[in-house]
């Protein structure tokens, strides 16, 4: 098995609903969101995926959050914007786009 990870970050603002310690006030973040992808081969060039494609990729499903406000953003309009959810959504939505059947999101961290 072959693993790589890409970094990303992004600064955006968000509240979680029916916390009761201050994080449900509108408060914001400097994000940092790793995506590791694996593969059992490796493509013809010797890689599991190419880093630009990756960062393509995850440019595409966060970038829409970097200097707004999460909650705003579906589906975050409608469930809650936890870091955990955070990498839920990350890791389904970066699946949906890998480029070969043979490449898989093994693990998603936030902090």
């Amino acid at each position: 098995m072959f693993t790589i990870f890409k970094d990303f970050t992004f600064s955006a603002a968000h509240a979680i609903r029916g916390h009761t310690r201050g994080c449900e006030n509108l408060h914001g973040h400097n994000y940092r969101v790793r995506v590791h992808v694996a593969s059992e081969t490796l493509d013809a060039l010797g890689m599991v995926m190419d880093f630009a494609d990756l960062k393509t990729i995850l440019s595409a499903v966060l970038d829409p959050f970097d200097h707004h406000v999460i909650n705003d953003i579906p589906p975050f309009d409608t469930r809650n914007t936890t870091a955990e959810l955070l990498a839920e959504f990350t890791f389904q939505e970066v699946s949906t786009r890998m480029p070969e059947a043979r490449v898989s999101v093994r693990r998603v961290e936030v902090w």
